[in-house]
């Protein structure tokens, strides 16, 4: 069983690792397959659910919803965050010619409500800024975001994939502080750890969520140099951890950071999805995690 965390002060609760859905749509599930996905998470006490208004083509929400609606009962029982702000060229937009941001006041409550709608609930439980925009200010977004919790739509706001320096300056501008800030970080894309973002966050005492904890995949890459280097310091190291696998190496050394990020797994397969939430359970000892971060980096610390 996954434990829980509360990711902000006055923040929500979520569970300690995070099922993400980027990909929830690739091999064109039912309502019944994304229903069985949620009722194993949550069987697993993995029980926040990660989605996004551009997600699989635009059409992630509402697949989601109809995979909710088949157990009337599970929404309570589950954590919803969504993000908006990314727009692309898209057959549901004709007329949309160039990719663009956009987190004006008025476009982050149009999706928000637009959300509530397709995920078939009256409250969204984080409500993420995709994206800084660059052409929006911090003043019009925090209107926007303070305007969607005042009224209880969503429970929290925060963002993704904003520098420290953007963070601080909206954040500056909300009535109730932001939540978490959603960043890539995994052992191939370390970012976080030595731009301040991290640092940051833990000033705040926020809990960042990690995007691509398993870099894509990159990770087992074994026509890499960094793929063969991991590969053989988790073999090393496996029997110290139930013969943990490299995938559960990986979670457990990403949530390792002092930060406490929350991973967001990305995979549509069940057994994966099991052995994913068995990484909960591993606390990696100081000088392994150092061995992983050598194996990825392919030299030793400064």
């Amino acid at each position: 069983m996954n434990p829980r965390i509360q990711i902000a002060p006055n923040g929500p609760t979520f569970s300690r690792m995070v099922y993400g859905t980027w990909r929830m749509l690739d091999d064109a599930p039912s309502a019944q397959d994304i229903n069985r996905r949620l009722n194993l998470c949550l069987d697993l006490g993995i029980t926040t659910i990660d989605g996004a208004e551009i997600y699989g083509g635009y059409a992630q929400e509402a697949a989601l919803g109809a995979g909710l609606a088949l157990s009337p009962d599970l929404r309570d029982k589950l954590e919803l965050v969504t993000k908006s702000g990314i727009y692309i060229p898209h057959s549901t937009a004709p007329g949309r010619r160039v990719a663009h941001y956009d987190v004006t006041a008025k476009r982050l409550i149009e999706c928000a409500d637009a959300a509530l709608h397709r995920l078939g609930t009256d409250r969204i439980d984080l409500f993420l800024v995709h994206r800084p925009d660059w052409l929006t200010s911090i003043d019009d977004t925090a209107e926007g975001l303070n305007a969607l919790v005042a009224s209880g739509k969503i429970g929290a706001a925060g963002v993704s994939n904003y520098s420290p320096n953007q963070y601080a300056a909206l954040n500056s501008r909300m009535a109730q502080p932001l939540s978490t800030n959603q960043v890539e970080f995994s052992l191939l894309h370390m970012d976080p750890i030595f731009d301040g973002t991290f640092d940051q966050l833990q000033t705040e005492r926020v809990r960042p969520m990690a995007w691509s904890p398993l870099a894509g995949g990159g990770l087992f890459d074994a026509t890499s140099s960094a793929g063969k280097r991991l590969a053989e310091e988790a073999r090393l190291i496996a029997p110290k951890y139930g013969n943990a696998s490299l995938e559960q190496l990986a979670y457990a050394w990403v949530m390792a950071h002092p930060s406490q990020p929350l991973p967001v797994i990305g995979t549509n397969r069940l057994d994966r999805i099991e052995s994913a939430a068995k990484a909960a359970a591993i606390t990696l000892d100081r000088e392994d995690w150092y061995g992983l971060w050598v194996a990825a980096k392919g030299h030793g610390i400064p």
